[in-house]
């Protein structure tokens, strides 16, 4: 059966419907509290390339579920309505599906980042290192 809507209809849709803020909108407000960066690439390329620092990451298959306060897989973090949840990807396309589905969860603090993390690097924005997020997210104990 032939595909009859390629992926960048289903972006641009998606896009059509969606809240996106540019490198430099997200770059001003990255110490603002009520403010969440979620990375939701495949670790391998937080790894690879790094991340956005202060970022969560929820790898694009798990989102759905870490999101639904009914699933098993819930994260509360995702239950915090005072904040906007900001997602990005590689290029942009999977965050602005991402966001699309959040969306259509009922989601309204949700929006996602043109360009994603290649956008990012490319306009300097700040970078950190896997080792470094990881450290962040999950401090040794002592």
């Amino acid at each position: 059966m032939p595909i009859t809507k390629g992926f960048r209809q289903l972006v641009d849709e998606a896009t059509a419907q969606i809240t996106t803020y540019s490198v430099a909108q997200v770059r001003e407000r990255l110490h603002d509290p009520k403010l969440q960066i979620v990375d939701i690439r495949d670790v391998r390329e937080l790894e690879r390339e790094g991340t956005v620092p202060g970022c969560i990451n929820a790898p694009r298959g798990m989102l759905e579920f870490w999101v639904d306060p009914a699933s098993p897989y819930f994260k509360p973090v995702f239950a915090d309505e005072a904040r906007e949840f900001v997602l990005f990807c590689g290029a942009g396309w999977r965050s602005a599906l991402a966001t699309k589905a959040l969306k259509d969860m009922g989601m309204t603090n949700v929006a996602h980042i043109d360009g994603g993390f290649a956008d990012w690097v490319k306009r300097g924005a700040p970078v950190e290192s896997y080792e470094a997020h990881r450290a962040r997210r999950h401090p040794a104990k002592s």
